[in-house]
């Protein structure tokens, strides 16, 4: 029997036993309170508030502009919906680098505002002050290395990280000294399956991986991308369930030809 069956509530502990049971993590992003009640009610073990929600929701082309109190809307929403899932919340650029009491306020506000159980942020050595900041707040803090979507603009492509050796070796050391700084996780975005294996061999706390592989403790998308209901993003690692953008615009369609023919509303659906 999963772990996963037996519990009412995820908790960082419950991906703990996870890992050790070699037991898979499932993780999806969700931004609204409808669509984290689906996949809540899914059996979902971590429901991810990504600041993804930069390009989903509000039509950026990168994440950097979603600002904290929007970060702080979105989870509130998704928290109102979740009964089971632990829910995790970006810290969206801007809010912890450099600074780590700026980085324990804003994570004191995710916690405090939107009811949320745990932030995520980017990076490895850089941001240890701040990760030990806000773990000794008692705020758990997950980890994210790899193609760091906050640092576009330095690495100037979404190609797949540290696959010559010293940034994969960077990568390594980064991922023991989360762990080492209290981290309960790292998500590991496109990176070289193999090294994905090696780091989660390497570490006690779990790894989530995205485009890294199947030798990672988990798993996480964009649920939008995984729905199909963002037009033409196909990368390699996305394993796309539905096309929801095909689904949703016929049935658009329709209703706007029921209504310009008069069919809708018929004789059952008015008073």
């Amino acid at each position: 029997m999963s772990v996963n069956k037996e519990i009412k509530r995820i908790t960082t502990h419950t991906l703990q036993s996870m890992k050790h049971d070699g037991e898979k993590i499932a993780m999806l992003t969700s931004y609204d309170f409808s669509m984290a009640t689906i996949v809540d009610d899914a059996g979902m073990d971590i429901i991810l508030v990504g600041d993804s929600a930069s390009n989903v929701m509000a039509g950026h082309e990168t994440t950097l502009p979603i600002t904290l109190d929007q970060m702080i809307y979105h989870a509130a929403s998704v928290v109102r919906a979740a009964k089971r899932a632990l829910i995790v919340v970006d810290l969206p650029f801007g809010s912890y680098q450099g600074n780590s009491k700026e980085a324990l306020n804003s994570a004191i506000r995710i916690m405090k505002e939107a009811g949320a159980h745990a932030v995520k942020l980017e990076g490895g050595i850089e941001v240890r002050e701040s990760v030990e900041r806000i773990i000794t707040a008692g705020i758990p803090v997950m980890g994210h290395l790899g193609l760091t979507p906050q640092s576009i603009y330095k690495f100037g492509t979404y190609t797949v990280r540290a696959k010559e050796e010293a940034e994969a070796q960077k990568l390594k050391d980064d991922a023991l000294i989360l762990q080492e700084a209290g981290c309960f996780g790292v998500v590991l975005e496109k990176i070289p399956a193999k090294l994905a294996e090696e780091v989660t061999k390497s570490l006690r706390i779990p790894t989530i991986g995205i485009g890294a592989g199947p030798s990672c403790d988990g798993q996480v998308l964009v649920i939008n991308d995984m729905l199909g209901l963002t037009k033409g993003f196909k990368p390699r690692f996305l394993r796309q369930y539905l096309d929801l953008y095909q689904e949703i615009n016929g049935a658009v369609k329709s209703y706007v030809n029921d209504v310009k023919t008069q069919s809708f509303p018929n004789e059952k659906e008015q008073y």
